[in-house]
């Protein structure tokens, strides 16, 4: 069976693993720690990166930094995960679900000022697939509003939108590193600052509630709490795992590249021929091929098509149940008009493997796929 998805390993994990336990250190903050923020800010320009034991951590601090009260409102796509809504939602706050681009699948920016009320205090745009949202129509848009703008570029490491990495546009940006990531340490993420007015108070709230990141360096004598929080960092030995991944970071973006290029080549006939549309990448853009997937005529042909590949060995996957139809989605938050575009999407995209290491099997995959759109199994 070729898996969706299989986790890589550049072969220093185990090693920087030990190493940490060697420096006898291996709860959070310790000198892996450090390594990995300075390679995010160095890679991203972030004011403060702030590693996380998930994505959805950071998009939790980000909902604390923000102080949102029950009733206030976030503005996000509902083709996304659900922790974009969920580190919301347990600050009270409401969701406002608007639809999606039909050519990117990201937030559809000309349908957000509609969407905003007195209420709205944020909008948390999701860079689906590592492809950038048109963030200085966003920007704009926030600036006349007064709000502040979060990226969640959980896909997104590596990617670019007008030359900027993307988590570094917005107040604050989240990335993870999931098993299914680029750059992976089993769970894992990061919450980039990149505005100086949140740096002090994320430390406090990643280090539940206290002053302690200010006590080791010295500026002040002790640490006590001193603010809402909880325990957002990771240990040592997810630090030093991913560390090991940050070096090879460049070449395993690389390997995926070459294989996503390869799909969307192999593609070109099924879109030319109206079996499938192929993923769009804007101008202004650069992706980081984080995910291949095609958008299949309807349902019906996805069904068959994922079934046909599992007969035949080969691991995909649909993707987002859209938040908005979702039974928590109605009960915490609200639909700003028809989601015609997210609903039509989340029937029809079909998400292809794509790992580093996949290419011994690629042309396997392939042949499997045109024997799957060709004669579906049912």
């Amino acid at each position: 069976m070729i898996k969706f998805n299989q986790p890589y390993m550049t072969g220093r994990e185990l090693w920087l693993i030990s190493q940490a336990h060697a420096n006898g250190h291996l709860s959070g903050d310790g000198s892996f720690t450090r390594l990995c923020h300075q390679w995010l800010e160095a890679q991203t320009g972030c004011r403060k990166a702030l590693l996380t034991h998930s994505c959805t951590a950071a998009l939790e601090m980000s909902a604390l930094l923000l102080d949102l009260k029950p009733g206030d409102e976030v503005i996000m796509p509902s083709f996304t995960f659900v922790s974009t809504a969920n580190a919301f939602v347990l600050r009270g706050a409401v969701p406002v679900f608007v639809d999606i681009r039909p050519d990117t699948l990201n937030i559809d920016e000309s349908l957000i000022e509609a969407a905003i009320t007195p209420r709205t205090k944020a909008i948390c745009v999701v860079h689906y697939a590592g492809v950038g949202c048109e963030m200085d129509s966003i920007l704009a848009i926030a600036a006349r509003h007064g709000l502040a703008v979060i990226e969640d570029a959980a896909q997104g490491i590596f990617s670019t939108y007008k030359g900027r990495p993307l988590g570094s546009i917005g107040g604050l940006g989240a990335l993870s590193f999931h098993e299914t990531k680029n750059v992976i340490s089993g769970e894992g993420g990061a919450l980039l600052v990149n505005d100086d007015a949140y740096i002090e108070r994320a430390e406090i709230i990643r280090e539940k509630g206290t002053n302690r990141s200010k006590f080791f360096r010295g500026q002040v004598d002790k640490y006590t709490w001193v603010d809402v929080g909880s325990s957002y960092l990771p240990g040592e030995i997810i630090a030093a795992f991913l560390a090991a991944q940050f070096e090879e970071a460049e070449k395993i973006t690389q390997r995926r590249l070459d294989l996503w290029q390869r799909y969307h080549a192999w593609a070109e006939r099924l879109e030319s021929a109206g079996l499938a549309r192929r993923p769009i990448i804007p101008a202004d853009c650069t992706h980081n091929a984080h995910m291949y997937y095609l958008l299949l005529p309807s349902l019906d042909a996805r069904t068959g098509f994922i079934d046909g590949l599992r007969q035949r060995q080969v691991g995909a996957v649909f993707h987002y149940i859209p938040l908005h139809s979702s039974p928590a989605g109605r009960r915490y938050g609200r639909a700003s008009g028809d989601l015609p575009v997210t609903d039509t999407v989340s029937e029809r995209l079909v998400r292809l493997p794509l790992w580093a290491g996949l290419e011994e099997h690629l042309d396997e995959v392939l042949a499997a796929a045109d024997a799957s759109l060709a004669a579906p199994v049912r």
